[in-house]
């Protein structure tokens, strides 16, 4: 049986449906560069061991310097951080302009402002079609309560309310 034509910008608007909280991921070159990108594909994959997942177009600038690195850091951004989403998600500037950096687990430079933060060691690499998924063992993390960023129908959005459970 044939899959049906399905239609890219129409795929695209249907995920968009589902609302994501906004990431920066970052990592340190061989050479020692800093490199960082703001992402929504981050989820969780296990709690023993704790493994996380994230993907990364196979056409981004950063796939070279991601794939090849052995440790990430993923901060989940606040609410009040979608200038600095905005920074990261920009080809070709310097995306850590004016951020003082902490150094993390294997070098990976560490934002100071985040909702939670996760210190991965590169677990596996799965082709994801026109993405790569990343698969990070947390090796550390942190979190602070605050309200997330939140990116849905294709531009940022805030909780309104949190249920309590």
């Amino acid at each position: 049986m044939q899959a049906p034509m399905i239609d890219s910008r129409e795929f695209r608007q249907a995920l968009g449906q589902f609302p994501t909280g906004v990431t920066i991921i970052t990592c340190k070159t061989e050479a020692g560069e800093s490199v960082g990108m703001t992402a929504s594909s981050f989820n969780s994959v296990s709690l023993e061991p704790p493994l996380v997942l994230w993907s990364i177009a196979k056409s981004a600038w950063s796939l070279a310097a991601f794939s090849q690195s052995q440790h990430f850091a993923i901060h989940v951004l606040a609410a009040h951080q979608q200038d600095l989403s905005n920074q990261f998600a920009r080809q070709g500037a310097d995306k850590f302009h004016g951020i003082k950096l902490q150094e993390g687990l294997g070098g990976a430079p560490l934002l100071p402002d985040y909702c939670a933060r996760f210190q991965c060691q590169m677990l596996h690499q799965y082709d994801g079609g026109d993405h790569l998924i990343l698969v990070g063992r947390v090796l550390d993390f942190c979190s602070k309560p605050q309200a997330p960023l939140v990116f849905h129908s294709g531009r940022y959005a805030r909780l309104e309310e949190v249920v309590p459970a």
